[in-house]
């Protein structure tokens, strides 16, 4: 609970500079964890200004600015995006044409090819507001259309003009599966896929890995498999792993591909005589045995045995596996082909020099994802550029494949998949999409009592103005991509649909703020493309959540992320009852950002962390363990309350990790998830934040095979009281936030 404060000093008077920043989305204050208000200074207003393109320094630069945005909004006869919300939404929108204007018309094509039109004198129509712009009068007025819109995405042209806008009817809320209830609660496991062992796999989970598991826990009576970001990662850096930190969100992990499982594999000489030869067997056997994914030898072992796979296809005489192939490629169109001639450009330029990966480095005329020199390029290296593409079409087969068999299975959910809230600066989504992004600024987080001097992720953040003038495409894009395969989909740090914090190039995490989104609009995107795809939604609301904002997430059936370590009474230290835990929400015990229950338990993760540095001050190792020391005591105690241990003594490792999930299940939200990493009993985190290099991050593998785990007690008995617990009523304390 934030520290209560004074109220802030009341503003000087608003600048110019002012002004512009708040029109352009930058928050001029914030709440930081500790309860202060930050106000935003004059210097990273201009910061931020800068690299969404507006330089000014001084006050009448941003005046000039200010008027020159009024002019071009004023004279814009109709916004380049609207959305409306509801079943039935009201069919009006404003226009903004010159006083004297007659006679305006309008013609509505529908997403389904049906269009409507329409006349009106512009005098009669409901005025909203007027203003002097270059010598003539512009009035806004209300243009009314339709009664009733049907949901999707249409096209509005207006005349005079020559104006046209994207329409967007959305749905008031996101998708949720009618057999969950307060009587029927999901539940399912989270995993990293790559950390998953196998006595097929190559050293790192892969999509037939991740069958594997469906056809382990479906029978059981789970609902989903949550899943890490299967997000696009640079193949010739492989080393470079975090699934946070993609070169796309919109591609797949091509080392998540089982490559016996490819159907060339079978009749391809070349490759089998290669992967059986003693050498390849001796590397393979190494990248199975070791306790960390060797993301560098898999790649080598991967690519070299697809690039032939890819030649076979290529080649065959019966062309049937070939034309499916092209389908796949002409049905994802610009998006795949872009990414491909990305990494074959990528590859071009690290032979000619390894400093020159980053496409922020190429030759001017190759930044351009759209120009004729690239155009050729792709021409010229043909053969690269259909070899990743292709890898991509596998890719999505095996996914497909693995979901698939988890709907023949029964689950309700299937495959949850997880959006990361940014790409890499230096990969294919920000060179694809440049004019979507904001290059000058990465998103990051304020200084905090654990990172003091604040974050910065080197990930260029959208830019809220860009979004709009595209009618969202990238946002629609994103998200149809993410909800491919999948029965839900998790929002990384989703508050980053009202506002993220942003840091400007070459300043310090502590000199960023925070920069609005359309939250309402996003929101209903999220909605439509949810219904659409019977997929429903998740956000990860930890950390610092914006007052209403949980609210506004309820009210669109966007569940709540609930984290068992979080939910605790704020003054009083105390674990709240399952009872207490939303409805709306997914529990969960941790994330791939805590400890595991086992390290939260022996305190592994605070040795971790004052080995690695990482408390602020002196000081604070002892203060962290005297905070762990009552938490435990106090977690014991809730659990004791639920009748889930013993009245005295303290639990062993198994006793808690059964109690705690026990715990979990009983919770009325409508899923939770245990993490695999528990039921596997791992001590070591999957990753340690605010690290990189200092410690092997998205490495860890799990300790045991899917077969072992099958065998394992733990496994059956956790899974067997979520099965009984998830499936009965369950009673709950009535409170906001809890609607179901």
């Amino acid at each position: 609970m934030p520290i209560p404060t004074a109220p802030p000093a009341p503003p000087p008077t608003a600048t110019a500079l002012d002004r512009l920043a708040e029109r352009m989305g930058i928050e001029a204050e914030f709440r930081d964890a500790r309860g202060d208000v930050i106000v935003t200074p004059a210097e990273t207003k201009r910061h931020l200004l800068a690299a969404m393109g507006i330089a000014v320094g001084t006050d009448a630069e941003a005046q000039v600015a200010l008027e020159a945005l009024d002019r071009e909004e004023w004279l814009r006869p109709l916004d380049p995006v609207h959305v409306l919300r509801g079943k039935a939404a009201p069919g009006e929108i404003v226009i903004s044409l010159p006083a004297d204007t007659g006679e305006v018309s309008w013609r509505l094509t529908m997403e389904d090819g049906g269009s409507d039109s329409g006349k009106a004198s512009f005098g009669d129509l409901s005025l909203v507001s007027q203003r002097h712009i270059t010598g003539i009068v512009v009035e806004r007025r209300r243009l009314p259309l339709l009664g009733d819109l049907p949901q999707g995405y249409h096209r509005l042209e207006l005349t005079p003009g020559a104006a046209t806008t994207t329409l967007i009817v959305t749905p008031a809320q996101c998708w949720l599966p009618p057999a969950l209830s307060a009587e029927r609660r999901g539940w399912g496991i989270a995993i990293q896929l790559y950390l998953l062992r196998s006595s097929n796999n190559w050293g790192i989970g892969d999509f037939s890995d991740l069958r594997e598991l469906v056809g382990l826990v479906a029978p059981r009576g789970a609902d989903v498999i949550g899943l890490n970001p299967l997000h696009a990662m640079f193949p010739d850096d492989p080393e470079h792993a975090s699934p946070y930190s993609p070169e796309s969100r919109l591609l797949l992990n091509i080392l998540n591909i089982d490559v016996a499982a490819v159907p060339e594999a079978a009749a391809c000489a070349a490759a089998q005589g290669l992967i059986a030869s003693p050498a390849f067997q001796q590397r393979l056997a190494a990248c199975r045995d070791r306790h960390l994914v060797d993301y560098a030898e898999v790649a080598a072992l991967k690519l070299a045995v697809l690039e032939m796979l890819f030649d076979a296809c290529r080649a065959a005489a019966d062309r049937k596996r070939w034309r499916q192939f092209e389908a796949f490629r002409g049905k994802s169109g610009e998006v795949l082909e872009r990414n491909c001639r990305f990494l074959a450009l990528r590859e071009h330029f690290a032979e000619v020099d390894p400093a020159h990966v980053d496409w922020h480095a190429w030759p001017e005329r190759y930044r351009d994802a759209a120009g004729a020199d690239v155009e050729r390029f792709a021409a010229e290296h043909r053969h690269r550029v259909d070899f990743h593409g292709w890898l991509q079409w596998v890719a999505d087969t095996q996914l497909g494949e693995a979901a698939a068999a988890a709907k023949r299975g029964g689950m309700t959910i299937g495959l949850y998949r997880d959006l990361a809230v940014g790409a890499d600066r230096a990969g294919a989504e920000t060179w694809a999409n440049s004019n979507a992004v904001v290059s000058g600024a990465q998103v990051g987080a304020p200084p905090d009592i654990h990172n003091p001097a604040g974050q910065a992720w080197g990930l260029p953040p959208f830019n809220p103005r860009a979004l709009r003038a595209e009618a969202y495409h990238s946002f629609v894009q994103l998200v149809r991509a993410n909800m491919r395969h999948a029965g839900g989909l998790r929002i990384d740090h989703v508050m980053g649909l009202q506002h993220l914090y942003w840091v400007p190039d070459g300043q310090p995490a502590s000199a960023g703020a925070y920069v609005q989104y359309p939250l309402d609009d996003l929101v209903g995107i999220l909605a439509l493309e949810s219904q659409r795809h019977q997929c429903l939604v998740v956000g990860e609301d930890l950390g610092t959540v914006p007052e209403g904002f949980r609210e506004r997430m309820q009210a669109a059936n966007i569940l709540s992320y609930r984290v068992l370590f979080f939910e605790q009474d704020a003054k009083t230290g105390e674990f709240l009852p399952p009872a207490d835990y939303p409805s709306l929400a997914m529990a969960v015990v941790g994330s791939h950002d805590l400890p595991t229950l086992r390290g939260w338990w022996e305190g592994r993760d605070l040795d971790l962390k004052e080995k690695l540095g990482l408390f602020p001050g002196e000081g604070e190792a002892q203060r962290q363990r005297a905070t762990r020391q009552r938490d435990k005591r106090q977690l014991v105690a809730a659990l004791r309350r639920e009748g889930l241990i013993a009245a005295t003594g303290e639990p062993d490792n198994h006793t808690l990790v059964r109690a705690a999930h026990a715990f979990l299940a009983r919770t009325p939200s409508i899923l939770a998830m245990p993490q695999i990493d528990d039921l596997t009993d791992e001590a070591d985190p999957v990753n340690v934040p605010a690290t990189s290099d200092e410690h092997p991050n998205w490495r860890r593998r799990l300790s045991m095979t899917l077969n072992e785990l099958a065998e394992r007690p733990r496994f059956a008995d956790i899974t067997g009281n979520f099965q009984h617990e998830r499936h009965k009523p369950v009673k709950r304390r009535r409170r906001s936030g809890s609607p179901l």
